[in-house]
């Protein structure tokens, strides 16, 4: 069993392995990669890149059901192939997979394919096709990512209780849906299964849909799902399943406290994840918080040379901040081995945005109106509708808004909050202003072009001083 020694090995191919991987190479560092699986991870193949493809199928559906509205006329019914659209799902996750290959090739990395396992901070064997090879390296990142967390009387069958990973391949289309858990994955299945025809009842304990968004995005969700004919249960908790060849029953308790049983032809739990970092050979080297590993704001764990990125430290769980974590530890790596040109920078957790798309998206960053009151700030918060916005309108999409927080005292932009259509193209631009630590000023000062849906960000921060100018 020969040695095969590297600058840096990373332990999963996901959105933060694979960028990390990209970067330590860039940086000069002989790189090898390790997966178990497929290169790109969840994100490109089981997650973010294949559930958009099914979203836009849906949303391409909604339109042409719509076809009227917009002075169109469809000869013929209008129907969903599920079939092909999982097909289409699949051909674009395998596109882009097929894409991270070519990276690796590319930028001269090495792949070893099989299952890793840490036996020490800077070594590891690898059990795959040809055996086991045994690595070392002067650094190693675990990038190792998550999985849907089970419910103990819910566990997934890949028949009538999903995860996301069966959602995305369905054996057969659901009649009547039940969803568990509202954050951005239950609620974006709840939303394509609802497009595609599916009756959808989404059960969520805490007190509101998408918990961690503002609450006027909540509300705002809320009432847009429900016109569209979903069931929302909210302060509500599913106690029980039961799974049948013909489907599931479950007993809901309300917010009121009463216990009720309903009938599904097949249940999404989407309740959180759990880390991979079980069995990977951690447990000494790394500490752990529920499963988490804990790093520094450059992803040192306490072991010299062990460094950790992704879903398996904590969150915010995105494919986003996974890269640009891979992208911190390989500079920072890079400048421990002798390279004086890099300058890496600790992560501001402030600064990630999060999208979710459902119909309308939703999409924000930094706090929350309520969390900024916590923090102590004094606020000045504006909120501008889609109504207002001349663009919307054009394109039959007036339903949304965009909320902008600010610091009263110094202007400093602490969060923007957006529900609407394309508003995960959009919360970029507050993205930007706040990594520039911009104020009320600057954004007021900046010329937005029209007609766009944008413009309803510059009439937010008007809005938030008294100056809006359209409503």
């Amino acid at each position: 069993m020969a040695d095969t020694q590297y600058d840096v090995i990373v332990l999963g191919s996901g959105p933060g392995g694979y960028v990390a991987a990209i970067r330590c190479a860039q940086l000069g560092l002989k790189t090898a990669i390790v997966e178990r699986e497929l290169l790109g991870g969840i994100c490109l193949n089981w997650g973010c890149i294949p559930t958009k493809a099914l979203l836009r199928s849906a949303e391409i559906l909604h339109y042409a059901q719509h076809a009227k509205d917009y002075g169109l006329k469809i000869a013929g019914t209008i129907e969903a192939d599920l079939e092909a659209v999982v097909k289409r799902s699949r051909g674009v996750a395998k596109q882009l997979n097929q894409g991270v290959t070519h990276l690796m090739k590319k930028n001269k990395i090495a792949v070893h394919m099989g299952e890793g396992t840490l036996t020490g901070p800077t070594s590891l064997t690898v059990k795959g096709e040809k055996g086991e090879e045994k690595l070392t390296a002067k650094h190693i990142i675990v990038a190792t990512g998550a999985r849907a967390r089970d419910l103990p009387f819910a566990k997934a069958d890949g028949k009538r209780v999903w995860t996301y990973r069966t959602a995305m391949t369905p054996p057969e289309m659901p009649k009547k849906l039940l969803v568990i858990g509202s954050g951005a994955i239950g609620i974006e299945f709840a939303s394509f299964y609802n497009d595609m025809g599916c009756e959808v009842t989404v059960v969520e304990m805490l007190d509101r849909i998408v918990p961690v968004e503002d609450k006027d995005v909540s509300a705002f969700l809320e009432k847009s799902l429900t016109k569209q004919g979903m069931t929302i249960m909210t302060g509500a908790g599913v106690e029980d399943i039961k799974v049948s060849a013909t489907g599931v029953k479950a007993k809901i308790k309300d917010k009121a406290g009463k216990v009720a049983e309903s009938d599904f032809t097949h249940c999404i739990v989407a309740v959180g994840i759990v880390p991979n970092t079980e069995d990977v050979g951690l447990e000494k080297l790394a500490d752990l918080d529920r499963g988490f590993i804990q790093i520094d704001p450059y992803g040192r764990t306490k072991s010299k040379g062990l460094w950790a990125i992704g879903d398996c430290t904590p969150g915010p769980w995105l494919a986003h901040k996974a890269s640009h974590e891979g992208v911190t530890a390989a500079e920072a790596i890079a400048k421990e081995l002798g390279n004086k040109d890099v300058h890496p920078h600790p992560l501001d957790r402030n600064n990630i945005p999060g999208c979710t798309y459902c119909h309308p998206q939703i999409a924000s960053v930094g706090m929350t109106e309520a969390k900024a009151k916590e923090a102590g700030y004094e606020v000045k918060a504006g909120t501008f509708p889609f109504i207002g916005n001349g663009k919307a309108i054009a394109l039959g999409e007036a339903e949304g808004f965009v909320k902008t927080v600010f610091d009263a005292k110094t202007g400093e932009l602490l969060g923007a909050h957006m529900v609407g259509a394309e508003v995960t193209e959009m919360i970029q631009g507050y993205v930007i202003g706040k990594t520039l630590e911009t104020t009320e000023a600057e954004l007021m000062n900046t010329v937005f072009p029209h007609p766009t849906i944008s413009e309803s960000m510059h009439e937010s921060v008007l809005a938030a001083y008294g100056r809006a100018l359209h409503i």
